[in-house]
C-alpha cells in the first residue's frame, strides 16, 4: 500500500502560490478591515476583496472543499487540509477563497441532501460569496445535545410550523437563511425524530432576540445570537433531506466542520510559532537573545512537538476520508477536535510569554489565537464530550480480561507460555 508524505509537484506549486498570496495580498486586510470578514461587503471592501476572489478563481482554487459540479475543485480531504492550514493563518483568507465557516459546512449538507430547487436557491449565493448562512442548532438548555432539544416542528397541512429557541446561532444577524434543527417526532429516538429545515431570513416569527460577542471579538463581527422561532411557518419544500433525517445531517455537518476547524487551526498555531521564533531571535536581554535562553528554547521545542503530531492526526483523518473509510475517520476527527483547542491554547500562551506585555495587546493577534483555542474547546460540542465519545469508540475494540489478574502479568504469561511450549522447554 502506498504510504508517503510527498506532495505532487503540480499541487505543490499551487500551495506555494497560496502561501505567497495569503502573505502578501490577504494578510494586509486584517489591519485595513479588522473584524469585518463576516460582514457583507460594502463598496470599499468590495473594491479590494472581489479582485482577490477573482484571482483565486483564475488559479482554480475557489471553494476547494466542494466538487467540480458545485463550482469547487474536488481536491479531496488531504489536499484541502494542505490548503486550509495555509488559509488558517489569516481570518480573511477563508473569505477570499470561499471556505469560510459556517458556510462551508452548510454548503456541503445542502449539496449532499438538498433538492435541486434548494441548491439553486441557496447554494449559488454561498458559492459566489455573496451571502452568509447560519446553522441554528444549539439551545439554551440542551446545548449541542439533540436528545434534549425542545424546538419542535409540527405539520400543518402541507406546511411545517417551527417553535423554539436557539442560542449561539453564529452569523444570524447577517445570514440570508438559517438551517434549523428541530424535533419532528418526539416519540422516537432522536436519530429518527429530528429534522432539518431551510428558513429564509425575514420569515415571520423568526426573531434574532439578542446578539452576543465572544470576549475580545471585534464589535463589528456578527456575533452569536439567541434566535426565537415563534410559530415560523415554512412549506414542505423547506425540509432538508427526509423527515427524521436531521440527526444524520447534523452528524455529517458537524464532522466536516470539526475537521475544517482543525485544518485551519494548524495555520493559526504555525503563525504563532513563527511569531514566537522570530521574536526570540530578535529580542536581546541580559547579554543574549531570548533564543539563547534555555527556557525559551524549551517553549519553541514544546510547541513544535505539539504542532507536528496534531498536523499528522488531521492529515491522517483526511487520508481516511479520501480512502472511503469515514467510519474509521470518526475517532480521528474526535481526536482532531480535542487537539485543536489544546494545541492552540498552549502555543498561544507560550508565544504571548515570549513577546512579553505587547503579546497581550491588540497590536498582535496572539490573544485572538488564544481565545480561538478556548472557543474551539466549546464550539461544535465541548472537549469533554468529545473525549467521552472518543474513549467509547476506542474501548469497543477491547475485551475484558479473564480472571482476576492483568493478562500482561508475568505469572499469567509464564503459565500460558508453559502451556504452549512446556514439553519442548522441559526437554
Amino acid at each position: 500500500m502506498p504510504w508517503d508524505f510527498s506532495t505532487e509537484p503540480e499541487f505543490e506549486k499551487k500551495l506555494d502560490w497560496i502561501r505567497e498570496f495569503v502573505r502578501e495580498e490577504v494578510e494586509p486586510l486584517e489591519v485595513l478591515f479588522p473584524g469585518c470578514e463576516f460582514l457583507p461587503l460594502d463598496d470599499e471592501r468590495r473594491r479590494i476583496v472581489d479582485p482577490l476572489k477573482q484571482r483565486v478563481r483564475d488559479n482554480g482554487l475557489w471553494a476547494p472543499h466542494l466538487g467540480p459540479n458545485l463550482g469547487g475543485q474536488g481536491f479531496g480531504a488531504v489536499k484541502l487540509t494542505l490548503i486550509n492550514e495555509i488559509l488558517g493563518r489569516s481570518p480573511w483568507a477563508p473569505i477570499v477563497f470561499g471556505t469560510q465557516a459556517p458556510d462551508t459546512g452548510n454548503a456541503e449538507i445542502i449539496a449532499r441532501f438538498g433538492t435541486q430547487e434548494q441548491k439553486d436557491r441557496y447554494l449559488a449565493g454561498l458559492l459566489s460569496g455573496e451571502i452568509f448562512s447560519c446553522f441554528s442548532m444549539t439551545e439554551p438548555q440542551g446545548g449541542a445535545d439533540p436528545r434534549v432539544f425542545t424546538t419542535r416542528a409540527v405539520r400543518d397541512g402541507d406546511d411545517w410550523i417551527i417553535t423554539g429557541r436557539k442560542y449561539f446561532s453564529s452569523n444570524a444577524s447577517v445570514a440570508s437563511f438559517f438551517i434549523v434543527v428541530a424535533i419532528t417526532d418526539p416519540d422516537v429516538p432522536v436519530h429518527q425524530g429530528a429534522s432539518t429545515f431551510l428558513v429564509p431570513a425575514g420569515t415571520p416569527g423568526l426573531n434574532v432576540a439578542a446578539n452576543h460577542h465572544l470576549v475580545g471579538a471585534d464589535p463589528h463581527e456578527p456575533g452569536h445570537s439567541l434566535v426565537h422561532y415563534d410559530g415560523v411557518r415554512v412549506g414542505s419544500d423547506a425540509l432538508l433531506g427526509a423527515p427524521g433525517q436531521g440527526f444524520l445531517i447534523l452528524q455529517t455537518r458537524l464532522a466536516g466542520g470539526r475537521l475544517h476547524h482543525a485544518m485551519r487551526s494548524i495555520g493559526m498555531a504555525q503563525r504563532a510559532v513563527d511569531m514566537m521564533s522570530r521574536r526570540a531571535k530578535s529580542r536581546f536581554t541580559q547579554g543574549s537573545s531570548l533564543a539563547d535562553k534555555q527556557l525559551v528554547q524549551e517553549f519553541v521545542a514544546d510547541s513544535y512537538t505539539e504542532l507536528i503530531p496534531f498536523r499528522l492526526t488531521v492529515l491522517h483523518a483526511a487520508w481516511l476520508i479520501d480512502n472511503g473509510d469515514e467510519r474509521a475517520a470518526r475517532a480521528e476527527i474526535a481526536a482532531c477536535k480535542i487537539l485543536a483547542s489544546q494545541v492552540l491554547k498552549s502555543i498561544a500562551l507560550r508565544a504571548i510569554q515570549v513577546h512579553g506585555a505587547i503579546g497581550l495587546t491588540d497590536q498582535l493577534p496572539l490573544v485572538n489565537v488564544l481565545l480561538g483555542g478556548i472557543a474551539l474547546g466549546l464550539a461544535d460540542g465541548p472537549t469533554e464530550a468529545h473525549k467521552v465519545n472518543l474513549a467509547r469508540m476506542l474501548l469497543k475494540d477491547y475485551e475484558a480480561e479473564d480472571g482476576d489478574w492483568p493478562s500482561e502479568m508475568l505469572d499469567v504469561r509464564r503459565e500460558a507460555a508453559r502451556a504452549k511450549y512446556g514439553e519442548l522447554v522441559d526437554k
